[in-house]
């Protein structure tokens, strides 16, 4: 957290006061000496975020294939060290990086790239809605950085029967599901049997990421965009929006 100060201005006028931030700074992810992004996130856990980030752009598929995650808080910077016999096209991989993570990703050839890549999900375990509905509540009981900045988003992976597995914050929405993915992960869980819960709305880009992660149930608490839920029919992945208890919307 970064304390600012500031003018609050109020019906009484305006006084001197102080006001705590999310902090936002780029992060260098290299691989293998070469630097392939350049993500701007809030700083704390960012081997988790590699990993998560690895996993859910398709760079690799297993952390097997990864030898070592080196984060240097200092300098804003993240190696990543491939395991040998690893191979990765630097040249398509920088491109595909830095304009799809901007600019986005549509289009029925888009969807069908990505589904050859990592296959439509073959069942969505059956999960009560009481379990679903009392996602939320957990989630938010661990959001400690939000409770005090009011600026971040939040990625919770449940058990089909409720647990809350890990949980991260980032700035950035698709940094938290990256980071609570990388943390799944590297723990070697099967998230075959789990949903994600994400803190705002549901985009394409975060289907794909839970996709990529094999994850077969994403929920939001806010809106899915029309992508999102044209993704989720074609991957075969259950989609819930507008997660406000007592009611949820189903569109997948």
């Amino acid at each position: 957290m970064s304390h600012i100060p500031l003018l609050r201005q109020g019906p009484d006028g305006s006084r001197q006061a102080t006001d705590a931030l999310a902090v936002e700074e780029p992060l260098e992810l290299r691989l293998d000496g070469h630097a392939v992004s350049v993500l701007m996130r809030t700083p704390g856990h960012d081997e988790e975020l590699a990993a998560g980030f690895l996993i859910t752009e398709g760079i690799v598929h297993a952390m097997s294939q990864v030898r070592r995650i080196e984060a240097r808080r200092d300098e804003n910077r993240v190696l990543v060290f491939l395991e040998d016999g690893v191979e990765v096209d630097l040249a398509r991989l920088t491109r595909h990086l830095f304009t799809g993570s901007s600019c986005g990703l549509c289009g029925k050839a888009t969807l069908e790239a990505i589904l050859t890549h990592s296959p439509p999900i073959p069942t969505v375990p059956e999960i009560a809605d009481e379990v679903i509905l009392s996602a939320p509540e957990r989630l938010r009981a661990s959001q400690s950085i939000f409770d005090t900045t009011g600026g971040l988003h939040a990625a919770g992976i449940f058990s089909i029967t409720g647990e809350l597995l890990a949980s991260r914050e980032d700035i950035g929405r698709h940094n938290a599901v990256d980071k609570v993915i990388g943390r799944a992960t590297m723990d070697g869980m099967d998230l075959a049997e789990t949903f994600l819960l994400v803190s705002g709305r549901a985009s394409f880009e975060i289907m794909q990421k839970a996709l990529a992660a094999r994850i077969p149930l994403v929920a939001a608490v806010s809106a899915p965009s029309s992508l999102a839920v044209e993704f989720a029919k074609e991957s075969g992945q259950g989609l819930i929006g507008f997660l406000r208890p007592p009611g949820f919307n189903r569109y997948a």
